[in-house]
């Protein structure tokens, strides 16, 4: 739908594999002093010394977690990488490398993937990251794209989510529902794309929801704001399904209850306005929407003051001794179950 119609299309078996990791990976700069060796051996070397070493891994597939009707390639790239160094960053780690895995079908040209690698080489050098190897390999159907992030936090500084206790406060980051809300606003001019391919669709007015979607940031500030505001959270996990469902998955971890106020979930002007227009409930959006990327966290009481005036934060509420007080204080005062309706990657299809 917003492809670029006008980018060559040399397909992937005039050069062969080896000859497509060199065209795609040439760019590629080594930021990090921890890197010994990146691409090009056997294996990867780092050193970490000292620091504890935290690895996640996230796949994309297409049809299941991105629609190519209107995700630009290079967007989808940067987007991969941001999926999985945000839970380097829930961790309240620092993230350090990436390992990136592709899986393409026959359908895909050099120059697409050229486009995928201009996402991620973005990443990388947006968020002081090295490429340090992966695989590609030949796809049936579609795109596959697998991340692995790498991190590193001291001892003393990696955040569980098990750690949350009774009365400590429920803290997050920036605002939520933007990714849900521009998902609605893409899957909308798609529907009006196939019945009129000639529409030209002016996006300006929703263009916080849609980069939110299609461009999302990884929080690799938080560690830093933290630090400087000395304070350590007892628990913490990144909002990629939903706010609801991860404060079940902290709930869970902590075996601790948590009680959320509606009034205090931060939405953006244009994400309200935009809800108002799909008739659709600013709250349930953060609840349920996803793909925010932002951070929760739980605070013990006595750091307050330290965060109360911090722009960068949110307090929503407070954790109970009872892990199976999961409820939400709507605006009306009516106490309101949590219930885990966040995104399923198992049911979800575009």
């Amino acid at each position: 739908m917003f492809q670029d119609k006008n980018i060559p299309k040399t397909p992937i078996s005039d050069i062969g594999e080896f000859e497509l990791i060199k065209k795609i990976t040439q760019h590629f700069k080594i930021r990090q002093n921890k890197t010994i060796l990146g691409i090009g051996d056997d294996s990867s070397v780092l050193d970490f010394k000292n620091n504890q070493t935290l690895v996640s891994s996230d796949m994309l597939v297409e049809g299941i977690h991105f629609d190519l009707a209107y995700m630009p390639l290079k967007h989808l790239g940067y987007k991969s990488v941001m999926v999985n160094l945000s839970d380097i960053y829930a961790m309240n780690g620092k993230a350090s490398h990436i390992l990136v895995s592709i899986a393409i079908s026959n359908r895909f040209t050099i120059e697409s993937i050229q486009e995928i690698y201009k996402g991620i080489e973005t990443a990388c050098k947006n968020y002081n990251v090295d490429l340090i190897g992966g695989d590609t390999t030949s796809s049936t159907s579609g795109l596959i794209i697998s991340i692995t992030a790498i991190g590193y936090a001291k001892k003393n500084q990696v955040v569980l989510r098990k750690g949350a206790k009774p009365n400590d406060l429920m803290i997050v980051t920036g605002d939520l529902g933007g990714a849900y809300i521009g998902l609605q606003v893409l899957e909308r001019e798609k529907a009006v794309f196939n019945v009129n391919p000639q529409s030209q669709p002016d996006l300006s007015q929703y263009s916080y929801c849609i980069e939110r979607q299609l461009k999302p940031e990884a929080r690799k500030d938080i560690s830093s704001i933290l630090s400087d505001l000395k304070i350590t959270p007892t628990s913490m996990i990144d909002i990629s399904d939903g706010l609801s469902s991860e404060i079940i998955h902290l709930s869970e971890s902590s075996k601790v209850g948590f009680i959320l106020y509606e009034d205090k979930i931060p939405l953006d002007s244009e994400v309200t306005k935009t809800c108002e227009e799909f008739k659709i409930n600013g709250s349930i959006a953060a609840l349920n929407g996803g793909e925010d990327y932002e951070l929760l966290f739980t605070i013990n009481q006595k750091d307050y003051k330290k965060i109360k005036t911090s722009p960068s934060f949110s307090i929503i509420g407070h954790v109970t001794n009872d892990i199976n007080d999961r409820h939400m204080i709507s605006r009306l005062g009516e106490k309101i179950k949590l219930e885990a309706q966040g995104w399923n990657s198992t049911k979800k299809t575009y």
